[in-house]
């Protein structure tokens, strides 16, 4: 069976005579009869009666009928779709920490896309762990994770065990963020033993995944179980240190004109927040695209203007 005997089969149930089918299809009688008499016996079924009447489809020629004639459509619409040249699919996955500036980058490369192609992007936040599994299982092509320097080993092992290639994305002193009414904000720098009384809001996702296999106490590295606020995005995280002083978040560098926004500060803070690494995360063997090198581009951007 092949394309040709589909359409040759399709035209006879739609003439009813195999004379006038052959002329419509422009060759001889006796070959269209042929065809369709090998397309019979490959299929094992009678798809028409002859009779003096002409061509009579039969009901299991019937059926096979509405199967070719939907093969056909779909051949026909794969064509259409191609026939000028394949389109240009924009398409980019990723899955990264919560971040400003990868936030940032994301959204001006989006902006550099062409609107009058297709465009599928993901972009999504979420722990170091679940985005080293997201890329090893190829759901998102690139990914940032984001450790403590202190971790480096352990997570460089991981990769390569996992077979992913990586390459240092951006490094920084990580900050404590503060409302501008918190009671420290008046301190030049505060101490980890400053933070005893305050509560931590932290991200759930990067809570959940211990940054190590181990646990101090049952508790996870760096944070006080028992006063601890758990959010899943940076809007909720903002609006409590702005609307409860008594709280802090370890985080990022943010630029002034956000803080100031938000009515935010940032200070060092000796033994609580240290150095942190965002790596660029993608599988061996995976070819970067134009696109995640525009991302890549705008990556390194944003970092040097925020980090």
């Amino acid at each position: 069976m092949n394309i040709t005997h589909l359409k040759y089969a399709l035209e006879i149930a739609q003439t009813g005579s195999l004379n006038k089918a052959a002329e419509n299809l422009y060759m001889g009688q006796p070959n269209l009869s042929r065809a369709i008499k090998e397309l019979e016996a490959s299929l094992g079924i009678t798809i028409f009666d002859r009779s003096a009447k002409g061509m009579v489809v039969t009901p299991e020629g019937e059926q096979f009928l509405q199967y070719a004639k939907q093969i056909l459509e779909k051949i026909e619409a794969v064509e259409a779709i191609y026939r000028d040249g394949a389109p240009v699919n924009q398409r980019f996955t990723i899955s990264v920490p919560h971040s400003r500036y990868i936030a940032e980058a994301f959204a001006c490369f989006s902006k550099q896309l062409d609107e009058t192609l297709p465009i599928e992007l993901s972009y999504r936040e979420d722990g170091a762990l679940s985005t080293i599994q997201l890329v090893t299982d190829s759901e998102c092509k690139l990914g940032i994770i984001r450790f403590s320097a202190a971790n480096s080993r352990f997570f460089k092992n991981l990769l390569d065990e996992k077979g992913l290639s990586y390459e240092i994305a951006a490094e920084f002193d990580a900050q404590v963020t503060m409302s501008a009414s918190n009671p420290l904000a008046g301190m030049a720098e505060i101490a980890e033993k400053d933070l005893k009384n305050m509560i931590e809001v932290a991200y759930s996702d990067a809570f959940a995944q211990t940054e190590t296999p181990s646990k101090k106490n049952g508790k996870k590295a760096g944070h006080d179980t028992s006063k601890l606020i758990l959010v899943s995005d940076r809007a909720s995280l903002a609006a409590i240190l702005l609307l409860n002083h008594g709280t802090f978040a370890v985080t990022e560098p943010m630029p002034a004109e956000i803080l100031e926004k938000y009515d935010l500060l940032q200070k060092n803070c000796s033994g609580k927040a240290g150095q942190f690494k965002d790596m660029l995360i993608y599988r061996k063997g995976y070819r970067l695209t134009e696109l995640d090198n525009l991302f890549i581009t705008e990556l390194c951007g944003k970092k040097r203007k925020y980090l």
